[in-house]
């Protein structure tokens, strides 16, 4: 629920400028006593037996609930302590940030044990499933076949999607994804040969023009691609049934060669070392709009080539090469900036698959070029500009640049993520980054400055994604940063400034801007025994509104249609240049 307010915090970006301490919580005084309390269903309300309530640290005890969902803890010392709630098919509350590490038990409760303590009250949530059955259009068994779980999931602000979770079907063709909060998710298959060998749709290389057949990746219910997916929308505790029937499909091998633009052939074979130094190589294949698919290629030793088994459609094979040694497969001087000594070429080549296979590709590799961010300050009398960071250096030193991918496309280990690297004064350069819609980052690691503007070219970086083509090069990227930054001072009410005996209650707070920014201001979780104020630093000075919530919630702060319907609008704050606002949270019991 929307507590239009706040209390004191838990991320440690945001409490980097603020120099207060927490006040010591007040010890009582006393013998140990008896903890009392109930746990209930916060789905049904329901008292809940058979849930582990646990005391941590040096006071550490437990006990189950009872039928009507009871408990009491005997001797247990006054003063703050953690308790700890465990029962198999519920979680406590979460984390307001969400990763999928994260999704589950949140922080401890922070008691504070204290005489004629009223009994305490505590909820845990049931966790649900999504179940199903792969079912094959020849009818054999569907036992084995990888299906894949991913979760929408707020990064930056923004919902985007995660690999969850993997499983294989049964002899059955069941499947299940079990432990799941309530969420967004979607499903599918990874693409499979009929015959071996199974799990791998690459040929060996005397069977490259063999006739197979296989079964290409489908999204639940019966979709090719993210985009056309269903989204399982997964309420508290809810159990969905989700099915697949897959298709049995002639699969054509496609042999391709990369070409570096020496003319020499890229090869993974025995004395490929001796000619191009170590190397690492991703292939990657698209579909006809750009987007991943969850095919696999790889060289083939043998012959040299790049191999893969597709079935019929429009597809982009992406090779993407970093070799040890910069001057191995040059050509003409061409000089290429790389990391540790590393060069990374890059090329790809369009395919069309209609019911034969195709051979005789050849992929064109070049030096992949580096996209530069041009930095510069704008400099007042306000402040002088110092870095704090550990590097001696610039304004490179001062920040993070990072692109992460935009749009419907599974983000995972091979995210299309990437983080520039300084290149110079007040110039960093963004290398290897992938292509699509990407979303350029901006994390300040210095508070004496913020950022004023991020544009490319046309583009303003703070509002829309950049759209990189593979036979283009983007515009270069100007940085501006401001040296005028504001801070502001969130401040609890009295009333709320201090510890109380009992459970003490938590609150997730966003200060968002009311402008475009690349910079990401995470949620912070706010109780009062961190303390009574909490001061942000290296703000953009701007308007701004303070949400608070009285449980974890995850937010699509970037959203306007997720902020528009909120209960209530939270609170207004202007920032000037310079300037050091104190804001006193209006904080409302829900």
């Amino acid at each position: 629920m929307l507590a239009p307010a706040l209390s004191g915090a838990q991320d440690p970006v945001q409490q980097a400028g603020s120099d207060a301490q927490p006040p010591p919580a007040a010890v009582p005084s006393g013998p140990p006593m008896t903890v009392r309390g109930m746990v209930m269903n916060a789905a049904t309300g329901e008292p809940l037996p058979r849930v582990l309530v646990r005391i941590e640290g040096d006071a550490a005890a437990g006990v189950l609930t009872d039928g009507e969902g009871r408990f009491a803890i005997p001797n247990v010392p006054l003063g703050p302590q953690s308790i700890r709630l465990r029962k198999p098919g519920y979680r406590d509350r979460p984390y307001a940030t969400e990763e999928v590490d994260d999704q589950m038990d949140g922080p401890a409760h922070n008691v504070l044990v204290a005489p004629r303590m009223l009994d305490l009250g505590f909820t845990l949530t049931p966790i649900g499933a999504i179940h199903g059955h792969v079912e094959l259009s020849t009818g054999d068994p569907a036992q084995g076949i990888s299906v894949i779980l991913l979760k929408q999931v707020l990064r930056y602000g923004r919902a985007v999607w995660v690999s969850n979770a993997t499983t294989r079907t049964a002899s059955d063709g069941a499947y299940r994804f079990g432990g799941l909060p309530d969420g967004v998710y979607a499903i599918y298959t990874e693409p499979m040969l009929e015959s071996e060998p199974a799990v791998s749709l690459v040929a060996p290389g005397s069977a490259a023009n063999v006739e197979r057949s296989g079964y290409p990746s489908v999204f639940f219910p019966d979709a090719r691609e993210l985009s056309s997916a269903a989204h399982i929308r997964l309420g508290i505790g809810q159990q969905t049934q989700a099915d697949l029937l897959l298709t049995l499909e002639p699969f054509e091998t496609v042999t391709a060669t990369a070409v570096f633009p020496n003319g020499r052939q890229f090869a993974t074979s025995p004395g490929a070392e001796a000619r191009f130094g170590q190397s690492s190589v991703t292939i990657s294949i698209l579909d006809a709009d750009g987007h991943r698919l969850p095919y696999v290629a790889q060289f083939e030793a043998a012959t040299g080539t790049v191999q893969t088994a597709l079935p019929d459609g429009i597809y982009t094979m992406q090779v993407a090469a970093k070799l040890s040694d910069p001057t191995a497969a040059s050509a003409g001087g061409m000089v290429v900036r790389g990391k540790a000594n590393q060069t990374l070429y890059s090329g790809f080549t369009e395919l069309f698959v209609a019911g034969h296979a195709v051979t005789n590709l050849h992929i064109p590799l070049s030096p992949t070029p580096s996209w530069p961010v041009h930095l510069r300050a704008f400099r007042t009398a306000l402040r002088q500009v110092q870095s704090n960071a550990p590097s001696v250096g610039g304004l490179e030193s001062m920040v993070t640049v990072s692109a992460t991918v935009a749009g419907e496309i599974p983000m995972d280990g091979m995210s299309d993520s990437a983080q520039a690297e300084p290149s110079g004064p007040d110039q960093l350069d963004l290398i290897g980054a992938g292509f699509g819609p990407l979303w350029i980052n901006v994390l300040v690691n210095d508070r004496s400055v913020c950022v004023d503007s991020f544009t490319a070219g046309g583009i303003n970086l703070a509002r829309d994604p950049l759209n990189i083509s593979p036979t283009a090069i983007p515009p270069p990227m100007e940085l501006t940063l401001r040296d005028n930054c504001a801070q502001v001072t969130l401040q609890l009410p009295p009333s709320l400034s201090t510890f109380q005996p009992g459970d003490e209650p938590f609150y997730t707070v966003y200060l968002v801007p009311d402008f475009d920014t690349p910079v990401d201001l995470p949620p912070m979780t706010i109780h009062a025994s961190s303390g009574a104020n909490l001061t942000l630093e290296g703000l953009t000075p701007g308007g701004y509104h303070v949400y608070v919530f009285d449980n974890p919630v995850r937010l699509e702060y970037r959203n306007p249609a997720a902020l528009a319907a909120l209960a209530a609008h939270g609170q207004a704050v202007a920032l000037s240049p310079g300037g050091n606002v104190t804001l006193v949270l209006e904080v409302r019991n829900q």
